[in-house]
This record gives C-alpha cells, sequence and structure tokens, in this order.
C-alpha cells in the first residue's frame, strides 16, 4: 500500500468507536469527502479531515475513548507545551503530564531502564480497545517525532488489550513488533534518543499544525523517506557486509552528494543509520540471552569485541553482560509479577 494511504482496518476501528458512542457518521463522511461506506484505503488527508470533523463534532479529539473528552483545540495547545522543551525527553514528560490533564484515562508514564525508554499506559478502568491505545500513540508519538525533526524508530509496542480482527496491520503500521494481551500496554524505543534537542519553533509549529492530524499519520511512518530505505536495505544484508556511502547511493541511482543532502533533511547521516540498526541488533541479540559476545561483535562488523564494548557502553552506558544480566532479571520479574513497575521523578 502506498505509504501516504491509511489501511481500511483503521477506518473500520474509527467507525466501530463511532457506533460505540452513538455518534452518526454518515454527515462526517461527507464533510471529509468519503463516502458513506469505505470499503478500500483513504488518503491520509481524509482520514485527517474526518478525524477533525469527529472532534469538532463531539468536541473531543480523542474519539471519546478516555475517561474525560480531550477538548477541541487540545492538540495545538500540547504542542505549545512541549515547544519549549530541552531535550525529547524534557517534552515527553511534559506530554505525558498534559494528556493526563486532558484525558485523566489512559495516562502515560516514561520508564527509562536497562537502555530502552518506555512509555508505559496505565488506565483506571476497564481495558480500553487497541484503537483507544493507538489513537492515544500516534499523538504522542507523533508530536514528538515532529519536535525532533525525526522518525523515533520503535523496538515494540505491547497491549494489554486482545488483539483486534486485523491485529496484524498493527505491525505494518508501527513498523515493529506487537504483542497483545499483554500485562501493560507500552510503546518501547532506544533510550539515546531521548537526548536529542527538539528543532522546531513557532513558525514551524503554525505550519505544522495547519497540516495536522494527517502529517503525523504518514511523516513519521517507518517507511517513511530515504533513511527507511536505506535502513531496509542494510536489514537485509550482514552488518559486516555493509557498503560504504558511494557504494549505497550507487546502488540507489542517487548522487552521493544529493544522497548526504537529502538525509540532511531527514536529520539523518548514513552513519548514524548504521550505528542506529547495530544497537537495536546487539540490544535484541543480547536480552535474547544467547549469543556470545564476540561473536555478536563480528556478526555486527567491529574489527574487535573491544570495539564492540566501547560502542554499547556509549549507547547503553552498561557492558555487553551487564545489559543482559539486567535483561534476565527484568524479564523474570515481569514474569512472576507483572504489575511491577519502575516510577519515573516526573520533570
Amino acid at each position: 500500500m502506498e505509504r501516504r494511504m491509511i489501511a481500511p482496518c483503521f477506518m473500520d476501528d474509527t467507525l466501530e468507536c463511532l457506533r460505540r458512542h452513538g455518534v452518526d457518521a454518515g454527515p462526517l463522511l461527507a464533510q471529509a469527502g468519503l463516502p458513506s461506506i469505505v470499503t478500500g484505503p483513504v488518503s491520509a488527508d481524509q482520514y485527517g479531515a474526518f478525524w477533525h470533523a469527529v472532534a469538532q463534532a463531539m468536541d473531543d479529539e480523542f474519539f471519546g475513548e478516555g475517561a474525560w473528552p480531550m477538548r477541541a483545540g487540545s492538540f495545538a495547545l500540547l504542542c505549545h507545551a512541549i515547544l519549549s522543551t530541552a531535550t525529547l525527553e524534557h517534552a515527553l514528560r511534559r506530554a505525558l503530564r498534559f494528556l493526563r490533564v486532558v484525558l485523566e484515562n489512559p495516562h502515560g508514564e516514561l520508564v527509562v531502564e536497562n537502555g530502552l525508554a518506555q512509555i508505559v499506559l496505565k488506565d483506571a478502568g476497564a481495558t480500553r480497545s487497541a484503537f483507544a491505545y493507538r489513537t492515544f500513540w500516534i499523538i504522542l508519538h507523533g508530536v514528538n517525532c515532529w519536535l525532533i525533526g525525526r522518525r523515533l524508530p520503535i523496538r515494540w509496542v505491547d497491549f494489554r488489550c486482545s488483539a483486534p480482527p486485523a491485529g496484524t496491520d498493527y505491525r505494518l503500521f508501527f513498523g515493529a513488533p506487537v504483542h497483545f494481551d499483554q500485562p501493560r500496554t507500552r510503546l518501547v524505543f532506544d533510550a539515546e534518543y531521548l537526548k536529542l534537542p527538539p528543532i522546531r519553533d513557532e513558525r514551524a509549529l503554525k505550519h505544522f499544525l495547519r497540516h495536522a492530524p494527517a502529517n503525523i499519520l504518514v511523516r513519521y511512518r517507518h517507511d517513511a523517506g530515504l533513511s527507511a530505505a536505506i535502513r531496509q536495505r542494510l536489514h537485509a544484508t550482514a552488518p559486516s557486509a555493509w557498503p560504504g556511502f558511494e557504494a549505497i547511493a550507487a546502488r540507489m541511482r542517487i548522487a552521493a552528494p544529493t544522497l548526504r543532502r537529502r538525509l540532511r533533511q531527514e536529520s539523518q547521516t548514513y552513519r548514524s543509520i548504521k550505528e542506529d540498526l547495530r544497537r537495536a541488533l546487539a540490544m535484541e541479540a543480547l536480552a535474547d540471552g544467547r549469543t556470545n559476545v564476540a561473536l555478536l561483535a563480528v556478526e555486527l562488523g567491529f574489527s574487535e569485541p573491544s570495539a564492540f564494548h566501547r560502542a554499547f557502553r556509549k549507547w547503553t552506558g552498561k557492558s555487553p553482560a551487564q545489559f543482559r544480566r539486567n535483561a534476565t532479571q527484568m524479564d523474570f520479574a515481569e514474569s512472576s509479577s507483572p504489575r511491577k513497575r519502575t516510577q519515573p521523578q516526573e520533570s
């Protein structure tokens, strides 16, 4: 499916949500330029217009899925609230506090441990639908990706609820493994990204809001941009065999200076893409617990194990052995006590 299109299953989720809340979708579909019966993919612009029409009709930008309505205009205020932050971590904590004020439940906490950043959602009531949790992630993840000018690669997403009929499409949507019927609802990415600085200003925000929410649906999807295309090529090749920059530019039939410039526009470099992917592969292999560290260093393209140790400590603040030990302990703690969580400090 073309990356600016929204899969039919997500439109079905939205319409089912409106039915649960007794909202007549017909006039809102017409307002967004959509037919009364939607049978195929819709454009991001159409879905964004539909979302806006629903928000105005219900005076709720969260489709009635929160404990309190997220009144129309809340998303714009959220963007203003995080604009003056110093780092992504600062922005995330402030955004989560803001969303708790306007929604009450579900509400999120940022948990940082073992080299991972986890946005854990809590709920005082019954488990909500996958649609509700996904909407929370769209808002939070989308606005923070915009703030730092790049996509945050997601490691995995867990849902407390059961899988919807089209649950397999959730993996395609997030570009990461998705698990249902889990002890907690959480979105996980590498903690290293929390240090990134915001790059947006008031002028950029005005432009962003003119195109929201359609832009957060597609601009930072996992399959958007040249950096994603390069990452996909590298993923299909052993790290020890990754080509140099000139070689990959030639394979993509793009002049090297042009590729370098376009990656810079995505706030990326070829080196940062390779490092991000190496880090993700290393953490996944070590968390699995069955990989020899020396062998892993070779597989990841390091000249010697000591170079891998230095790089891994730079990425996570821990040695590979410490990370693997902590990951094993965390898995055991979760299996024996699913509700146990680290309580972060608000900033």
